[in-house]
């Protein structure tokens, strides 16, 4: 197994290294440490990994201007300072994240996570993570809904929402009381503005609430099927898309 070190400050990326070199947990046969963006852009263009680990911010730019110039397919697991946005974000669409300082454990804990997700892994989350992060003014969370009803405008607090579904050309809001709104937008628009520790995309058709899940059945590693505590859109029973199986696991664990 090859790892690459994306991290401009010498004693983190040595401290990482050491780590890396003594843990029995992966077999690794080399470790890259790479200083700048440049370094890596390079690296990545003319070179495979199994896994990376990248600090956000780097001497001579962002993370994200390496994703923006060259392609890279292996999980990533991202070393932070940031806040708690942030963070919900990256255990969201990412393996895990290391928050500096971190200790020798967290690091464990997370080549233990890659371990096991390692073959379902979808590298456009890695992607749609630091966006969200690097673009904060086009990523607001969005607390409230403004919905018609009849003659009415009604205001719909995030906390009253219980999942979103897509019907056809069409987003509903389904809330508490049993209503459900029409509302002018996509899921794949919608996601994007949501609270990422409250709302999951779970498929295609939904995207759910935290508190609205009821029971979470697993019928084989790759069918997993969710049980809302409200009455769903559908009489069909609702499954969480394969390949979001593990990031749903990593949500559920926040």
């Amino acid at each position: 197994m090859r790892i690459a070190i994306v991290e401009d400050e010498y004693l983190a990326s040595s401290y990482l290294k050491s780590i890396l070199e003594q843990q029995d947990i992966l077999r690794i046969a080399e470790i890259c440490v790479l200083k700048s963006v440049k370094e890596a852009v390079t690296f990545f263009s003319e070179n495979k990994v199994d896994l990376a680990f990248m600090d956000i911010h780097l001497g001579d730019g962002k993370s994200l201007d390496i994703f923006e110039r060259t392609i890279i397919a292996c999980p990533v697991i991202f070393i932070t300072a940031y806040d708690s946005y942030a963070i919900s974000v990256f255990k969201h669409f990412t393996i895990d994240y290391l928050l500096k300082p971190f200790e020798e454990e967290e690091l464990l804990e997370a080549l233990q996570k890659f371990k096991k997700i390692k073959d379902s892994f979808n590298s456009d989350s890695t992607l749609q993570s630091l966006v969200a992060i690097e673009n904060p003014e086009t990523n607001k969370i969005q607390r409230h809904f403004l919905v018609n009803h009849g003659y009415k405008l009604i205001s719909i607090n995030e906390s009253e929402i219980t999942y979103f579904t897509a019907t056809g050309k069409h987003l509903f809001i389904h809330v508490k009381s049993g209503n459900s709104y029409l509302y002018n937008s996509t899921l794949t628009e919608i996601i994007n503005s949501l609270d990422p520790f409250n709302f999951f995309k779970i498929n295609r058709k939904y995207i759910v609430s935290r508190n609205s899940i009821k029971e979470v059945i697993k019928h084989s590693h790759q069918k997993v099927e969710l049980i809302l505590n409200v009455s769903a859109a559908e009489s069909d029973a609702i499954f969480i898309s394969k390949k979001e199986i593990n990031n749903f696991k990593n949500w559920l664990d926040q």
